[in-house]
């Protein structure tokens, strides 16, 4: 008899220790019944008093409890898709923000790019009216550089005429000497 004795006491406390392992969220009614009798009854609360009076209020702070982890999933599922769509509805509206901020930025951009163009423009005109100008100027220089060398020629060749002219009478003297000389 005392072998059965022990047997019953090993299951039953393998039961009420698998019992006290399983999880607190689903727990079936008669768990709940015994785990209460067994936490109301080996307790005592502050008044050295055994827990059969705070049976009730323990009861309901678990099933308060319960409600609160239960309510607080179903607002926590709710705000975390309010908060996923809020944050989607701000991802959006800051997307939109800087789509605008693109285009302004790209219409400046295109702004600065033709006042640029115009800038580069003109420089190439004056560039242009420079390098035109400085060809003009060696243009300039050469045609003075060559009117100053045909001058020069020009006094060579009146020289030239001179002496020419100079030896023609020279000549024509000497012709006339031997001329009177061989009569």
């Amino acid at each position: 008899m005392s072998s059965l004795y022990s047997r019953n006491k090993d299951l039953s406390s393998r039961t009420r220790k698998s019992l006290s392992d399983s999880p607190p969220s689903s727990p079936s009614p008669s768990t709940k019944t015994f785990r209460h009798d067994r936490t109301c009854s080996g307790r005592t609360d502050a008044s050295g008093v055994e827990g059969s009076s705070d049976r009730p209020s323990r009861t309901s702070s678990y099933t308060r409890r319960e409600n609160r982890l239960a309510s607080l999933n179903k607002t926590d599922e709710d705000s975390a898709t309010k908060d996923y769509k809020k944050l989607y509805e701000d991802a959006l509206a800051e997307n939109e923000k800087l789509k605008t901020r693109l285009e302004d930025s790209k219409q400046e951009l295109a702004k600065i790019r033709s006042q640029l163009d115009k800038v580069t423009q003109k420089q190439d005109r004056i560039s242009e009216r420079s390098s035109v100008v400085e060809s003009e100027k060696r243009e300039k220089q050469a045609l003075e550089k060559r009117v100053s060398d045909m001058e020069a020629e020009l006094k060579v060749l009146t020289e030239l005429k001179s002496d020419n002219q100079r030896l023609k009478d020279e000549n024509g003297a000497l012709i006339r000497v031997i001329s009177k000389l061989s009569k």
